[in-house]
């Protein structure tokens, strides 16, 4: 995985916090469909599975965006 930096204003962003902002919000929505289609009763450790969910979207958003880039 090739991460380069982004130039913000003079100021160099890793590629990784826009993964990140991605994975929270994949991670908000498929919680609020899986609230709304199952229940909050069904997930034992809610903040568990939360934590779960953003690192797995997160780690998807970033190995589809190095694969789209043919750096795999």
């Amino acid at each position: 995985m090739d991460l380069k930096e982004i130039a913000l204003g003079g100021i160099y962003v890793s590629p990784l916090l826009l993964y990140a902002l991605l994975g929270f919000l994949g991670a908000f929505i498929v919680r609020t469909l899986l609230h709304r289609l199952v229940g909050s009763k069904v997930f034992w450790y809610e903040a568990w599975f939360d934590a779960a969910l953003f690192v797995i979207i997160t780690a998807a958003i970033a190995f589809l965006s190095s694969s789209a880039t043919g750096s795999l």
